[in-house]
């Protein structure tokens, strides 16, 4: 599994009274629409599912570019959420197209870029979507977060779509490390199967990341 190190976090709230006993603390719900993520001082990893003819060559070469079968220019998804990963690619096992989960690392400069291009996707609007939010090259949809066996949680995991040439920027020249996590995947799968507990190394230490007001406002993150 990717490994964090003394990650960049959002201010510690001070109580308002802070001779109040910690027992008596009361943890905030998670908000419903929130970016967890796996980072440390200058990457972020998301994940995605390829076939082998795609992950192998990339892990190898360290570029998702090194197969031809990898296609440029189309819409692609990235997640930071590895149990939503686990989800939608059954723990690798889905078909072939998904058989190797990939964790990819991207600088925080670049990915809060493509925050600052994404749309919120027409599926989590209260109405239609405006032709300038549909001319943006980045999209994002919010949906269900998931647990580590694939149950439904109170709250949102972003997903982002990257369109056009801006795909290929990305895949090109923004993907700064590649590693193969599919073991990991299957180490779970097998955990939840067994009906034990779910171990720790199975789930990585996902932290909340940090976004600008302005993005925030963007992404519908004040919403819920």
């Amino acid at each position: 599994m990717p490994s964090s190190k003394n990650p960049p976090q959002e201010k510690e709230k001070i109580p308002q009274n802070p001779q109040a006993p910690t027992s008596l603390s009361i943890t905030p719900p998670i908000p419903q629409r929130q970016i967890r993520a796996l980072y440390d001082d200058d990457t972020i990893t998301v994940y995605q599912a390829y076939s082998a003819a795609i992950a192998i060559p990339a892990v190898k070469e360290q570029s998702l570019c090194a197969s031809p079968a990898f296609r440029l220019g189309r819409m692609t998804w990235i997640k930071p959420s590895w149990c939503w990963m686990m989800y939608r690619s059954n723990y690798s096992h889905k078909d072939p197209n998904q058989s190797h989960i990939l964790a990819l690392k991207i600088p925080h400069h670049h990915f809060s870029h493509l925050l600052s291009l994404a749309s919120v996707a027409s599926t989590n609007h209260t109405g239609p979507m405006t032709a300038a939010e549909k001319a943006k090259p980045v999209r994002v949809q919010w949906d269900p977060e998931r647990g580590p066996r694939g149950e439904v949680l109170p709250y949102r995991s972003i997903q982002i779509g990257i369109s056009g040439e801006l795909s290929e920027r990305w895949a090109r020249e923004w993907v700064v490390g590649i590693e193969d996590v599919t073991e990991a995947a299957v180490g779970l799968r097998r955990a939840v199967e067994g009906g034990g507990e779910v171990g720790e190394g199975l789930v990585p230490r996902e932290r909340v990341y940090g976004v600008e007001e302005g993005v925030r406002r963007g992404l519908g993150m004040e919403v819920g």
